[in-house]
Parts: structure tokens; sequence; C-alpha cells
């Protein structure tokens, strides 16, 4: 029996060692150029060229073709998507299930739809390689995975919501005058779509709430996912506050991604984590 996960790239991840894994690409599409979220991708050209861009921009999710193409000939396959309150990727997986295990009926397709994005997803795929590396089956992890994404959540930190507003992920207003008095946002993925929650004057002050949020949230030191758009310094501020108070803490610290930095834009920090229910 061979297992794959497959996800989509909002997780932000290019490789994933210990299991057979691939990834498929969303895309960044501009009247003036289309960005494939792929490794290839320059994440620092595409950002610089979106500050200078004014017109209209979109987001599209992976179609059928790819899931399948990236399922390969695994016997059990896990797809993790981006949440399918707001992009087309899950639905997009579940087609390409029923095409792949309707050619193959002797092979399964487990599609996750996150509700969530970035370290959610990243969490969640660490998950499913924990639970192969113990020995589980396809059915008793397809039976964890729902309750294991209860003891997640996803907070990120923005210092930029233009291209949210420009979307409809939150109110144009509210993006528009946050980006006029430059502060820093402070928002948490609920039941798959974006909540607000506080607005912080500086980047030192917003790592302070974001980690009392989280232990609000019932983080006791469980993993940590920590994924930033072109701000190392303010992912490792936040890396050193959390081992400071939870030593034996796992965090994980990597760049974002094309899809993921389009709506986080540049400055913007993605944090999933464990909670304890």
């Amino acid at each position: 029996m061979t297992y794959k996960i497959v996800a989509d790239s909002s997780a932000n991840m290019i490789a994933f060692d210990g299991v057979d894994f691939a990834t498929v690409p969303l895309k960044i599409i501009t009247s003036q150029k289309e960005y494939v979220d792929t490794p290839e991708l320059s994440v620092g050209e595409m950002v610089s060229d979106l500050r200078g861009y004014s017109g209209k921009s979109s987001t599209s999710c992976p179609n059928v073709g790819e899931w399948i193409e990236a399922f390969g000939d695994a016997d059990r396959v896990f797809a993790i998507t981006i949440t399918s309150k707001l992009s087309g990727s899950y639905a997009s997986a579940v087609q390409a299930k029923e095409q792949y295990e309707q050619e193959y009926p002797d092979r399964r397709v487990y599609v996750v739809d996150t509700l969530s994005t970035g370290g959610t997803m990243v969490l969640v795929a660490e998950k499913i390689r924990e639970l192969l590396a113990e020995g589980a089956d396809y059915d008793k992890i397809c039976a964890e995975i729902p309750k294991y994404l209860e003891r997640n959540e996803l907070f990120f930190l923005l210092k930029s919501m233009r291209n949210l507003g420009n979307n409809g992920r939150v109110n144009p207003t509210i993006a528009k005058i946050a980006g006029v008095l430059g502060i820093n946002v402070l928002g948490i993925a609920r039941e798959g779509t974006i909540a607000l929650l506080h607005k912080c004057r500086n980047q030192p002050s917003a790592m302070k709430k974001i980690l009392s949020s989280m232990k609000e949230m019932g983080y006791k030191g469980g993993k940590v996912a920590i994924s930033h758009t072109l701000n190392l310094d303010g992912a490792n501020e936040l890396f050193s506050m959390i081992l400071r108070e939870f030593p034996n803490a796992k965090v994980s610290i990597c760049e974002n991604r094309g899809l993921c930095s389009y709506y986080a834009e540049q400055g913007g920090i993605i944090i999933g984590f464990e909670k304890e229910i």
C-alpha cells in the first residue's frame, strides 16, 4: 500500500521529508502578468510588482487535472486544501478525487478542507506523517484528522489589507482605513473565513498580543508553524517569545509562498498552532 500527501500551494510547502509529497499551485492574476505559485516563483519580485500595481488582481485555484496529476499512482492520497469558504481549491480537489477513484476503483483519496491556510495545513500534514509512521491505516487517519483540526487555530498579523479588501475577503473600508493609519491588524481564521480581532500601533505590541491571544485560545506549548512575507525579524521575534514562555514547544518558521504572500502582503505573518481542548 502506497501513501501520498498532496497540498495546494497555500500550505507554503515545497518539500516534505519522510513521505511521498506533492504540491499543486494556485495562481495570482493581474492584467499584466500571471504568477504561478510554484517553487520557481520569486515571491519578493511578485510582492514588489503588486505594491506598484493599481489595477485589478485576483487568484485562481488548481484545476482538476493538476490535482489528479499530483495524486500520481498512490493507493491512498491525503489532499490538503485551503479553506473552501475563500477558494475553489477544495471543490476542485473533490472533483479530482471522484475522477481518480472512478478510474482506479481500488484507490482512495481523502480531501481535507482545513477551513484555514498556511500553518494549519503544515500541522495537518505533519499529523498525517506522524500517524503513518505509527502504522495507522487509511481509515484510522481519516477518522483522526477532523479531531485534530478541532485543536488547531490560525492567527495572522497584517500590515496591509489592500488585496484582502479588493477581493472581498474583508470589508474594503476597514482595509483602506487600516492602510492609511499604518496599524498592525491581528485576525483569526474563524469557521473558514477571516475575522479581525485587534489593532496594534507597532509590531512589538502586536507580537505580545498574538502570544496572549494564543494562550487565551488554549495554547499551552504545542506545535506552532509560523510563516512570513519578507518579515523574518518579526517571525523570529515571535519564535523567541514563545520559546521563552514554553521552552519545549516545537516552533517552525518558513516563508510565505505566492498565494499567502498575495493576501498577507509585505510584512504579514501567519501563525498556525495547536491548542488544548
